[in-house]
């Protein structure tokens, strides 16, 4: 079951220990998640936010 992240600065030091964020893109948010060796991490933000925290996470992005 994933777990929400409701912080962005958290979701990025997830990111460290992450392998793998895959980006879904919806018509009014985008959801980025993070894939962990034991857990999934998501974060729900619009648009703008969302690429400017692609360019901070420190693993492979994945469009899906």
């Amino acid at each position: 079951m994933p777990t929400e992240v409701l912080n962005e600065e958290d979701f990025i030091k997830l990111s460290e220990a992450a392998f793998e964020c895959r980006v879904k893109r919806a018509k009014d948010a985008v959801k980025l998640k993070l894939k962990t060796p034991k857990k999934m991490y998501t974060f729900k933000t619009d648009e703008g936010k969302a690429e400017a925290i692609l360019k901070k996470v420190r693993c492979e992005v994945a469009e899906i």
